[in-house]
């Protein structure tokens, strides 16, 4: 019987789940070595079902996310980290690059200050505690943690879907994830659950069929609705549909880059300009940038993350879920 360690903590509502040791399923390696275990032949990752299933039912909720730490490549940077759902990898997770720097810090391995870790898509500075006193926003010391997410931009802007007779436009951007960016003017709530999965799932499928893509053919694979916010400081509340089917609990650290960089091509937001942006549950994210070159912009996500557990996993050779995981099990 396998027994894996880990640290479960949740961002404004989404829960990570930080593995600090694979034990029997991996030892450590960097990044790189990660992704070249897992690359496909057509490009993609194919992470083993054995992972996959310590981030999905029965062992965790439908919206965790995993985090694997690991040594960077990189002398400069603090580690590396391996982000996946129950779905597969992902490039970057904001949420989750939060939680991971709550984790390190509740174990005593982060400090106050500025730290680097190296993400597949590239590097993203955390900040805690002191550093985030007088940044954009303002604000003193109160346990949130600032990411400095790697460089964002708008692909392709007003696409047009046909979405069961209906049209949807919606922005292809890049925030360390593949986004479809869909402004709607109707309230975004728990209320109507059923119906805003209904129609992201739809518009996921249409964005396939119509072979809409990021770039250099990438799969979409994260559906955004900003509306109207409800707190009366925030600026917009958003519902995002993530890889695994299930919904974005927290504001979306990525969806909320990608959300950016559209702002920012439209000109609609300034540069160091906060924009608040609500989750679908009501918690908050506090985001600005900075330009980074021609169309590309340089965000910053702030928010707060929470310890749940320390647990320690189990995976018993005999149990039909110890790899496929529940919603998979063998007939």
């Amino acid at each position: 019987m396998h027994s894996i360690r880990a640290i479960d903590s949740h961002t404004e509502g989404e829960p990570t789940r930080v593995f600090l040791d694979l034990g029997a399923l991996g030892a450590a390696r960097p990044v790189h070595e990660w992704l070249r275990a897992w690359r496909t032949a057509d490009g993609g990752w194919q992470i083993p079902s054995e992972l996959l299933a310590l981030v999905g039912e029965p062992r965790a909720a439908p919206a965790t996310v995993g985090a694997i730490v690991c040594p960077s490549s990189r002398p400069d940077h603090a580690g590396g980290v391996v982000f996946f759902s129950s779905a597969g990898a992902l490039g970057m997770c904001g949420h989750g690059t939060i939680g991971l720097a709550a984790t390190l810090r509740h174990r005593g391995h982060l400090g106050e200050g500025s730290h680097k870790f190296e993400t597949p898509v590239g590097s993203v500075t955390v900040r805690l505690a002191a550093s985030a006193v007088g940044s954009a926003g303002g604000g003193a010391d109160d346990g949130r943690i600032e990411i400095d997410n790697i460089e964002s931009y708008r692909y392709r802007a007003q696409v047009d879907v046909n979405v069961g007779g209906h049209t949807v436009r919606g922005d292809v951007a890049w925030g360390g994830n593949w986004f479809f960016v869909v402004d709607e003017q109707r309230d975004l709530d728990l209320a109507r659950l059923d119906s805003q999965m209904a129609h992201t799932v739809a518009i996921r499928s249409a964005l396939e069929r119509d072979r809409v893509t990021g770039a250099d053919g990438a799969t979409i694979d994260h559906i955004a609705l900003f509306g109207p916010p409800i707190g009366r400081d925030a600026d917009s509340r958003n519902f995002v549909l993530c890889p695994n089917g299930a919904y974005d609990r927290s504001p979306c650290g990525t969806g909320t880059s990608a959300k950016l960089a559209c702002l920012a091509a439209d000109k609609r937001l300034a540069p160091g300009q906060v924009w608040r942006q609500e989750s679908v549950l009501g918690s908050r994210f506090d985001a600005w940038y900075q330009p980074a070159g021609p169309s590309r912009i340089a965000p910053t996500i702030r928010g707060r993350a929470w310890i749940t557990a320390e647990t320690t996993l189990f995976v018993d050779p005999d149990d039909p879920a110890r790899a496929n995981g529940w919603t998979e099990m063998p007939t």
